[in-house]
Formats: C-alpha cells, structure tokens, sequence
C-alpha cells in the first residue's frame, strides 16, 4: 500500500501497489518504484528513475533522472538472496548513479548514512557501507564492501578495490586508483594511490581547532618517518598522543586487520605493521 497523503505521483509512473510511500513525495513522469521499496517523507524522485529491491530511503533524499537504485548486485555469487539497501536522509543522488544491495557473502545489505552528495555516474557496489556527509565526485565507483567514514570526500573517476576501508574526513585525489586502506584524516592521490598528507583544507573547514591539527600533523610525520618500523612508530605516536582523539582513531585504524595494507607514502610502500 502507498500513502497519497500531499504526495504527486505523475500518472506515467509506475509504483507497485505495495510499495509504502510516505508524505510529500514526488515522483516524477516514467519512473519505477518496485514491490519492496519504502519511500519516507519529502523525498523527491525526479524522471526516469527506477528502484527496485528490498530498498529504504529516508527523508529529504532527492533523486535525478536516470538513476538506478536497487538492482539486484553484478556480483556473479549473487543467488537471488533477499539482500537490502538502505540510504538516509538529506540525501541528493544525481543522474546514472547506481546503486546495489548486499549479498550473502557480505552482511546481506548495502547502507549509505545521512547528508551525502553522489554526483553523476557514480557506482556503490554490494555490501559497501558509507558513512554520513560522504561528497563522491562524478564516476567515482565503489567496489564491493568497501567502506567509506564520515566526512570523505571522493575525487572525480576515482575507483576503489574490493574490501577497501577509507577513514573518516580522508580525502581522495580525482582519477585515484586505491587498492589499500586510506586512514582517517589522509589525503591520497595518484595511480596506485599514495598518501601525501593529510586533508588539512577538510579538518579547517570543519571546525578542527589548531592544537588537534597540530597534535595529527605532529602524530603523522612520526608515524611515517623513515626511522625503525611502522610497528615501532606507531609504539611511540600512541605514548605521545595517547590523550588525543583523532591521533587514536588513525592507530585504531591502523590496528585493525583486515584484508589489505595502508596506503604508503611514496618511497614507504613496504613499510607496512
């Protein structure tokens, strides 16, 4: 069932009888709304969009035209499992963005969080989890289980290996290749990605006051210096900044196995924990 409370479906469109639309929703001239999808409050869904899938959206989201949301994923281990998608609210989803569900070998569900900006042609591919206030640039793709902090913003024709972690308020250069985990705060660019600081720009304009860009700036040239191993360093960046924050969460980061390595300063490629 759908809600037709101070909601405008244009007579072209195409809603399934069971699909639950919420208040205030438009839905544009030739577009697709499938059997399992919720729509929320506010949203606006331009022309020629189709949703289909087990898919929610929250409130205030707005979608062009052209995009795809919901299919099933192009994975080839895809069986027709009951996967989902869930996107947030104060989303804007631009034209030909395409977007998939989970899938059984990765948690059953793709989630995009809140605030996010997905400019046109980008692609989020199954199981990938993506945080709050994410800007990704136009034809940035996202491979499989790639998860993407708050606060990242993504570079233009940018693509992600599978199983890649991004940090929150990281930074990716446009037409980077990134093959190995990007900690918080980064700033990363080039084929294959390097790390070539940190996103300063990002934590300015962000509120960062000048003692916590100073502690990571400090934190980060020891962390990456050439002396002793990474294991070493990192020793000492935790006595040092144990206190701070930010600095933990890059050594949390850090910590964490998972399947790859971090991505390096040019000339400290092997010097991984």
């Amino acid at each position: 069932m759908h809600s037709s409370s101070n909601s405008f479906i244009h007579s072209s469109a195409i809603v399934h009888p069971s699909a639950k639309i919420g208040k205030n929703v438009k839905i544009g001239p030739y577009s697709i709304i499938g059997e399992y999808v919720t729509l929320s409050d506010d949203i606006e869904i331009k022309s020629h969009v189709v949703i289909e899938g087990r898919t929610f959206i929250g409130e205030k989201t707005t979608i062009f035209s052209f995009a795809a949301i919901g299919y099933e994923t192009q994975d080839k281990k895809y069986k027709g499992e009951p996967a989902t998608l869930t996107i947030g609210s104060n989303n804007i989803i631009r034209e030909h963005v395409t977007i998939n569900p989970g899938t059984q070998g990765g948690g059953m569900a793709t989630t995009i969080g809140d605030n996010c900006l997905l400019m046109v042609g980008v692609h989020i591919a199954h199981d990938c989890k993506v945080g709050n206030n994410v800007i990704m640039a136009n034809n940035a793709t996202l491979a499989g289980h790639v998860e993407i902090g708050d606060y990242v913003t993504i570079g233009g024709l940018s693509a992600f290996l599978q199983f890649v972690r991004v940090g929150q308020y990281a930074m990716v250069g446009g037409m980077s290749a990134v093959d190995k985990d990007v900690i918080p705060y980064g700033l990363v660019n080039g084929d294959r990605a390097t790390l070539s600081g940190l996103n300063l720009v990002g934590l300015k304009r962000r509120g960062f006051d000048k003692e916590s860009i100073h502690n990571l700036r400090s934190a980060y040239r020891l962390l990456f210096a050439q002396e002793g191993t990474m294991n070493e360093r990192v020793k000492d960046v935790e006595e040092l900044f144990y206190k701070d924050k930010s600095v933990m969460e890059i050594l949390n980061f850090i910590a964490l196995k998972t399947k790859h390595t971090i991505v390096q300063p040019k000339g400290n490629e092997k010097d991984n924990v």
